[in-house]
């Protein structure tokens, strides 16, 4: 059976995993893991250097003068499973692969800005499709805290003091293009390598940062009965996406036989072997950073 002509579950379809429940939203077009991804431009730079991760991990920049929040709208739009609403500022390190050691899990509906004391532009909730959300910290300033956004690829958005908690981050995964390698790091240090299989000529798994936003059980049984993790990512190209597959995010999942690892034969998700996916599930919590790079300057020690 070809990976691409999996019926997808329809966004009605119910779905609990382990001890958190997610509603269909998150199900159907999140992952039928037939990942999506089309036609990604890759971002003009890349700086991947595996670093240590520090309190200086995210960019703290000198004290300065910044406005308050304005008051946000009440008809913004919620961040949810579909695509973020547009006009938030570009990932500037989006290929930076120095790990994102906090995350941020809104307590309340808090707005998101496009800059510092700039637009308010949406709101987020605690949770996002009934999943509790924890969003990676990309940078602070003065007060201001940016998270990498939901549903959308290579996007910030800019959080006002206030409404939500910080949570420590020790793991992060990185994914190899060119050479079709996954590894897992925890505090900064390569814990283990797999190879994959990534998206087809057309419909490239996306470069850059995202992060693991929940899981869901495998939808049919080409998934070789493991769970997957949905990715705040989301195909770069919608119109490439087959139609039955529209609103899908990218997934990370295994297959029903490992035949198909080290190639492009995906509709963009990332497959790794059941081993492989049942250990990152055990050890790796949603709000974990995932950076996808062409290749490493040099490759981990566990590869």
């Amino acid at each position: 059976m070809q990976f691409d002509r999996i019926s997808p579950y329809r966004r009605r379809a119910g779905w609990i995993a382990g001890a958190i429940a997610v509603p269909v939203l998150l199900v159907a077009a999140l992952l039928v893991g037939q990942a999506l991804t089309p036609r990604s431009t890759a971002p003009d730079e890349q700086n991947v250097v595996v670093a240590d991760p520090t309190p200086s991990s995210v960019d703290q920049s000198p004290e300065e003068s910044v406005p308050p929040a304005s008051p946000a709208p009440d008809g913004l739009p919620v961040l949810d499973y579909d695509p973020a609403p547009k006009g938030f500022p570009a990932d500037p390190a989006t290929m930076d692969t120095t790990p994102l050691t906090e995350g941020v899990h809104p307590t309340r509906r808090i707005a998101a800005y496009d800059a510092p004391g700039g637009r308010p532009l949406a709101f987020v909730e605690p949770t996002l499709a009934g999943v509790e959300l924890t969003v990676p910290i990309a940078q602070r300033r003065a007060g201001w805290t940016a998270v990498l956004l939901p549903s959308a690829n290579r996007k910030l958005a800019w959080l006002p003091p206030g409404g939500f908690d910080t949570v420590p981050l020790r793991d992060q995964i990185v994914v190899e293009r060119t050479v079709h390698r996954l590894t897992w790091y925890r505090a900064g240090k390569a814990v283990r390598s797999w190879e994959t299989s990534l998206g087809q000529s057309g419909q490239e798994t996306p470069l850059g940062r995202t992060f693991i936003l929940g899981r869901t059980p495998p939808p049919e049984e080409v998934y070789g009965g493991v769970d997957i993790y949905a990715l705040g990512s989301v195909p770069d190209d919608p119109e490439a996406v087959p139609t039955g597959l529209r609103g899908a995010h990218i997934g990370l999942h295994t297959w029903h036989n490992d035949d198909e690892l080290g190639e492009n034969t995906t509709n963009g998700c990332i497959r790794v072997t059941r081993s492989g996916q049942r250990e990152l599930l055990a050890e790796v919590r949603p709000g974990s950073s995932l950076v996808v790079v062409d290749k490493l300057p040099t490759p981990p020690p566990t590869a």
